[in-house]
């Protein structure tokens, strides 16, 4: 049977991170992939010049007229760029509940530095977003952000980051963490699995190129689509970081743009 995965994210024009890179990697990994627009950039390899958000009313239309038609089995959430369309998306998924998982790659800042979701809206996301999640997904300086905490340098204050983020559910049912170690300042890298009692350690060696736009996109969005095989979200993880390191090894063979390239979603294919 086909599963049906979304993304509802901002778009990318050169197609390496947001609503692009997502229904690239989801349809890599065997899903049917919807997609909704939440914000506009214009962006490129080189950076973000300018960032345009969609009214929340029509960000709940898309939403409407695509749950009203088509089953959706997960749901990866990206940009979503500021507090009306952060309330308007967390409605129409609490009115949906159609969908078995729901991930969230809480964007933030761009690759260049850009801020993609004002230190306002923060709460908001906490509060209206977070609770409905299968499994969350920030970086080092995503997460400090998140629990008001300073950015973490080695694994051991990555453990206890990874704490303070789950108490952010207020669930007593399972949810997780992933605290994705890319900023560590070496070459061990680790990410970390957390559900509120088991502790996964998922290590790496940092790969040596630029191309690495999209990549916590692309991660998120593959994650969902694994998910959606038997809900094993341990699994999911791991595959989907396999497949990861994979796009990331492969991606200097696209050639596109001049500045941080993108990933190669479809390295198992081309």
């Amino acid at each position: 049977m086909t599963q049906r995965t979304l993304s509802i994210a901002g778009v990318d024009p050169s197609g390496g991170a947001g609503v692009l890179a997502d229904i690239k990697a989801m349809s890599a990994l065997g899903t049917y992939a919807c997609g909704v627009v939440a914000a506009l950039t214009a962006q490129s390899t080189q950076g973000v010049t300018g960032v345009m958000p969609v009214p929340p009313e029509f960000i709940r239309l898309q939403l409407k007229t695509l749950f009203n038609d088509v089953q959706i089995d997960a749901i990866k959430l990206g940009m979503l760029g500021e507090s009306p369309v952060i309330e308007a998306v967390a409605e129409e998924l609490i009115a949906y509940e159609g969908h078995r998982h729901c991930i969230l790659d809480p964007v933030m800042v761009a690759k260049g530095g850009d801020q993609l979701l004002p230190h306002s809206s923060v709460p908001t996301l906490i509060e209206a977003l977070i609770p409905q999640t299968t499994i969350i997904t920030p970086n080092l300086p995503e997460a400090a952000i998140l629990t008001s905490q300073s950015t973490p340098e080695t694994k051991k204050q990555m453990y206890q980051l990874a704490e303070k983020l789950h108490q952010l559910f207020k669930q007593t049912d399972e949810r997780w963490v992933l605290l994705k170690g890319g900023h560590l300042p070496h070459n061990e890298l680790v990410d970390l699995l957390f559900n509120g009692d088991q502790m996964i350690e998922l290590p790496n060696q940092r790969i040596n190129t630029k191309n690495t736009h999209g990549t916590g996109c692309t991660y998120s969005a593959a994650i969902c689509a694994l998910a959606t095989r038997d809900d094993d979200i341990v699994r999911a993880t791991k595959d989907a970081k396999a497949y990861l390191i994979k796009a990331i090894e492969r991606a200097d063979e696209m050639e596109v743009g001049s500045g941080h390239g993108p990933l190669h979603h479809f390295h198992q294919w081309w």
